[in-house]
């Protein structure tokens, strides 16, 4: 039996918006406690939708272009969050206490005479969850309109703003993968737009 064109046209589009949106939802209950198997399916999802785009390109109509490419943006933005946590959480083994403003508790070493044993911990990489959210956004819009480029900009600017915060070797492996993880996932949802809609 042979498919009719027009309905090709309308499947692929349907079937990208269904899986992203289903991946978005996942993604979003998973938000405040990430949990792995709610994040490997809507893994799974976008891969999904990868091999569909791949193997299956149709054209798309605008109207379901702006629709797919918002939802893409939207998950590649949001969904980066409870992934990375969910990478760095299996990296670090939980060993590294998360503080309230988005950033690690790191206690200072000790040093005699200048840093006692019992000095306080204080948070670095403050705002990391915002940050993570524009650099995730960033990062999608600059694919999804063709000018990947602009992640070079967005690393670069992160990279500068942070220097001064990654004398200790955690916070450096917090930057390192969770810089890593989060674009992975804004390039991965982002091209699997960028494959659909252009």
């Amino acid at each position: 039996m042979i498919v009719p064109p027009e309905l090709f046209s309308l499947a692929v589009p349907l079937f990208l918006f269904l899986t992203l949106g289903g991946a978005l939802v996942l993604v979003v209950l998973s938000t405040k406690r990430p949990r792995e198997i709610p994040l490997l399916i809507a893994g799974g999802l976008v891969l999904l939708s990868l091999v569909v785009v791949l193997v299956l390109p149709a054209e798309v109509h605008p109207i379901g272009a702006i629709a797919i490419a918002m939802l893409g943006v939207a998950l590649a933005a949001a969904g980066g969050s409870p992934v990375t946590r969910r990478v760095l959480e299996v990296a670090t083994h939980g060993r590294v206490p998360e503080g309230d403003n988005g950033g690690i508790m790191l206690r200072p070493a000790a040093v005699p005479g200048i840093v006692p044993d019992d000095a306080p911990a204080r948070e670095v990489l403050r705002g990391g969850t915002t940050i993570g959210y524009l650099e995730r956004l960033s990062v999608a819009l600059a694919i999804v309109v063709g000018f990947p480029e602009a992640i070079a900009v967005v690393v670069a600017i992160k990279g500068i703003g942070r220097f001064s915060e990654l004398a200790a070797a955690e916070a450096r492996e917090r930057f390192i993968i969770g810089t890593l993880a989060s674009l992975l996932w804004a390039c991965l949802v982002a091209g699997v737009v960028r494959l659909a809609i252009w």
